[in-house]
Formats: C-alpha cells, sequence, structure tokens
C-alpha cells in the first residue's frame, strides 16, 4: 500500500493533532486521579532529560458525554537538542521522534483502549497500533493490566509511504506500591510480523520498561524510566517530571 506525500505527511498529521489536544473540551476531574495508575486519565504536562535530548510532553482529558468513560489525549514530543546537550553524539538539536496516544476507559468494568502512534523523523519510519487493556484485581501491592493489540508499519521512501508490514502486540503494564508515594513499574510488550515484508522482522521482538516513581505532591511527581530490549540500540535512560493540572 502506497501514500503519496502529499497527503501523508507525519508533521502535519502531529500539527494537527497538537490542535485537537489543546483546543479539546477539557474534562474537570472532582479530585485528584491517581498519577501511578496507568488507566488513570487526567490533564497534565511534563518534561524531561533524557539520554537523547529534552522529552515534553502535554496530555489533557476531555469529555466523553458519558458519565462511565473518561478519555484523554497525550502528546510526546522527544529527543530535542540532544547535539547541543551533549547527551548523544548521533542526536540533532530538533525533534527526532513524536508519539501520540488516545486512552479511552470505562470505570464500570476497569477496561481501556489504546490507540498508539509513533513516528521516527530521523529514520523515516513510524508505526500505528490499536489495543484493549484490561485492570486486574489488585494483589496486595501488585496490580497488573494486560493487554493485546494489532497494528501497522509505516515506511518513507523516494517513492513516497508504504505500508510493508503487520504486527500482533502482547504486552502488560504492571505497578507494584512500595509505599504511599513511591511506586515500582515494569511494563513488558512483545511485537510480532503477521505478515508483509520479511526484511521487517527485526524490527519486531521483547522491549522492556522499568520504573520508579515519586510523588512529590498529589498533583506533581518524578519517575526514572529504563528501556531495554531487542529492537533498541542499547538502553534508553530518561528522568522525567509530571504536573497535573
Amino acid at each position: 500500500m502506497k501514500f503519496d506525500k502529499n497527503t501523508f505527511v507525519p508533521r502535519a498529521t502531529f500539527s494537527a493533532i497538537f490542535a485537537t489536544l489543546i483546543i479539546a473540551p477539557q474534562v474537570k476531574a472532582e479530585e485528584v486521579q491517581d498519577m501511578s495508575d496507568p488507566l488513570a486519565v487526567y490533564t497534565q504536562a511534563g518534561a524531561g532529560w533524557t539520554t537523547k535530548g529534552v522529552n515534553i510532553k502535554l496530555g489533557q482529558s476531555y469529555d466523553t458525554g458519558h458519565e462511565d468513560t473518561m478519555a484523554q489525549h497525550v502528546l510526546e514530543l522527544k529527543g530535542i537538542g540532544g547535539d547541543l546537550l551533549g547527551t548523544s553524539s548521533q542526536a540533532t538539536d530538533s525533534v527526532d521522534s513524536m508519539r501520540y496516544r488516545h486512552f479511552h476507559v470505562d470505570t464500570t468494568n476497569g477496561r481501556g483502549n489504546q490507540i498508539d502512534l509513533n513516528w521516527n523523523f530521523e529514520a523515516g519510519v513510524g508505526n500505528a497500533s490499536y489495543s484493549l487493556i484490561q485492570s486486574l484485581p489488585k494483589l496486595g501491592a501488585v496490580q497488573l493490566y494486560p493487554l493485546a493489540g494489532l497494528g501497522l508499519t509505516v515506511d518513507e521512501s523516494d517513492s513516497g509511504y508504504s505500508v510493508p508490514s503487520s504486527f500482533g502486540l502482547v504486552g502488560m503494564y504492571g505497578k507494584v506500591e512500595l509505599t504511599d508515594s513511591i511506586w515500582l513499574n515494569y511494563n513488558p510488550m512483545y511485537t510480532t510480523q503477521l505478515g508483509g515484508d520479511d526484511r521487517y522482522q527485526q524490527s519486531y521482538g521483547f522491549v522492556n520498561e522499568a520504573a520508579i516513581g515519586y510523588q512529590i505532591t498529589p498533583r506533581q511527581n518524578i519517575r526514572a524510566f529504563w528501556n531495554w530490549g531487542e529492537t533498541l540500540d542499547g538502553t534508553d535512560f530518561r528522568v522525567e517530571m509530571n504536573y497535573q493540572f
């Protein structure tokens, strides 16, 4: 499948998403949401230092029109100023990648769904996926949120944009409460090619994310993340500050 560059431009697409995020009707939460909960929905802003530059995150909850559901947009701009800051010899000072996620949660059964769009400007490749997430009953200090989904890989070339491969996704968000203000996360994900060009098989496999979070105030936290796996070159590290409005 081919796309003409005049109709499929990742930067323009993310700009439109950003505009939608900003003007969407904001939900006024009656109480502060649990920022350690992977399915929590709230308006937020965050910034972080990473091994590839600075990341900026904006999230906005909005009114779904149904009392039993919540939803939010989350947009992340990654790798800003990596060369200037000297965090990576291969980085530039522009945004190297973007990620947009849309979460929708049914509060009556703890079930959610997620649209996840990623684009790497330097590599000219990205992916889009849709997954279902289910919150399981809490077991002491541990809570698990398994997920499963399907996705497509999008690649850029001189002749345009193509969808050379499809994939399946299974994984989990995991949370362990150490104290009222400190928690751990472990989020393993596995992707496998379902069809398409066999040359893209190396793009799929296990990826791991581990994090430790500290809730400074009910509306502010700091988190440290480590990412590693078969599809990553080495280990990525980042420290992120987040604020809930």
